[in-house]
C-alpha cells in the first residue's frame, strides 16, 4: 500500500543509534543531503522514554537504536511517519501504539547475522581453549600449559536456527563437531544440507557440550534459561548467549556454574545493560563477558545503516519499505 508522499526536503529525521555512520560516513552525508534536518543522539547510549519524547515533536522519520519507544514516548510524535529500527528486535517499540498512530515500523533482518555468528564461534573457541585465562596468566608472569577441549567430536547445540543460527552452523561445519538444533519452524532443507540434526529444545539442551542461544525475545522465551532449564543441560556444558539477555536468569546461571553443574558461559548480552555491579556473573572466572558487541563490526553496522536509511526514506516518499514489521 502506498503511503502519503512527502517532499524529503521538508522532512526532519531523528537518528539515535550510537554507531550510525561511524564506519561509513556516507550514511550521514546521504541522509543530510536528502532531508531538511537531521538530529543525532549525542548521549552515547540508548535513550529513555522521556528522552525520546523530548526529541520526537516535529520529526517525520526516526532511525532508531535500542531506545525505549513506548506509548508515552510516542504520544509526543506529532508528525512521525516511520520508525526504522537499526537492528532486528522491536520489543522496545509499542507496536500497538504505532499502529494506532499510523506510524510504519521497519527493521533490518539479516544485516548483522554474519557478525553475530563470528563472535559466537569466537566465544565457543575461547571457552574451549581457555584463551582468556591463558592471556591473563601470561600477563601476570605465569606460563600455564592449560588443557582445553577440542571441538572435534563435540556436540554444539543451537537453540534457534534462523538467520544467525544458520550462519553459526555454516561456520562450525569445518570443525567436525556434531550440530544439533531446535527451531520452532526449522528449515529442514538447510539442516540436511549442512549436517544439522534437528531435535526438541529439551533434547538439544541435554546433549550439547556447547549450547548457543539464538532465539528471539518473546513472552514464551523470556527467562527461558532458568533453574529448571539449566538442570536439564548436560553436566559440564557451556552456555553461550549472543541473542537477548532477557532469555537468561542471571542468578540461576551463576548458581549452576558455582555448584559445578555447568563448566562456564560466554555472554554478550544481559538482562540489564550494562549489568549491575552486584550481578553474580561478573565475579565468576568461568564466565566470559563482552559488552553487547556482536553486531559492532563495520560490515554489520553498514548493512543495518543502509537498510534502515533506505526504508526510512522510502516511507517518507510514499513507497513501500523492503522490511516492514507487522
Amino acid at each position: 500500500m502506498k503511503g502519503i508522499f512527502m517532499d524529503l526536503k521538508s522532512c526532519r529525521v531523528l537518528v539515535t543509534p550510537t554507531s550510525y555512520g561511524k564506519t561509513d560516513a556516507r550514511l550521514m552525508a546521504d541522509l543530510e543531503a536528502k532531508v531538511r534536518n537531521v538530529v543525532y543522539n549525542t548521549t552515547g547510549r540508548p535513550l529513555s522514554s522521556d528522552e525520546v519524547a523530548s526529541l520526537l515533536p516535529g520529526m517525520d522519520g526516526y532511525i532508531a537504536g535500542l531506545d525505549v519507544i513506548d506509548r508515552p514516548a510516542l504520544a509526543a510524535a506529532d508528525r512521525l511517519k516511520v520508525i526504522a529500527r537499526y537492528g532486528v528486535g522491536v520489543d522496545n517499540v509499542d507496536l500497538t501504539a504505532t499502529h494506532e498512530k499510523n506510524i510504519r515500523v521497519t527493521n533490518t533482518p539479516g544485516a548483522n547475522s554474519i557478525s553475530v555468528a563470528e563472535l559466537t564461534v569466537g566465544l565457543i573457541l575461547s571457552l574451549a581453549r581457555k584463551i582468556s585465562d591463558s592471556i591473563l596468566a601470561m600477563r601476570g608472569g605465569d606460563w600455564p600449559r592449560l588443557s582445553g577441549l577440542s571441538l572435534e567430536g563435540k556436540t554444539v547445540g543451537l537453540l534457534g536456527l534462523g538467520s544467525i543460527g544458520k550462519q553459526v552452523a555454516c561456520r562450525l561445519e569445518g570443525f567436525e563437531c556434531h550440530l544439533l538444533a531446535y527451531d520452532v519452524a526449522a528449515d529442514e532443507a538447510f539442516a540436511r544440507a549442512h549436517n544439522v540434526n534437528l531435535a526438541s529444545m529439551r533434547e538439544v539442551a541435554a546433549h550439547a557440550d556447547f549450547l548457543s542461544l539464538h532465539l528471539p525475545l518473546l513472552p514464551e522465551t523470556r527467562a527461558l534459561v532458568n533453574t529448571t532449564f539449566l538442570q536439564g543441560m548436560k553436566s559440564n556444558a557451556f552456555l553461550i548467549n549472543t541473542a537477548r539477555g532477557e532469555l537468561v536468569v542471571d542468578t540461576a546461571l551463576a548458581e549452576a556454574i558455582k555448584n559445578g553443574h555447568l563448566a562456564g558461559a560466554a555472554l554478550d548480552v544481559f538482562d540489564k545493560e550494562p549489568p549491575e555491579a552486584d550481578n553474580p556473573l561478573l565475579k565468576l572466572p568461568q564466565v566470559l563477558l563482552t559488552p553487547h558487541i556482536a553486531a559492532h563490526t563495520d560490515g554489520a553496522q553498514n548493512a543495518m545503516g543502509w537498510m534502515a536509511l533506505n526504508d526510512c526514506l522510502a516511507v517518507l516518499c510514499g513507497e513501500e519499505p523492503r522490511n516492514p514489521v507487522g
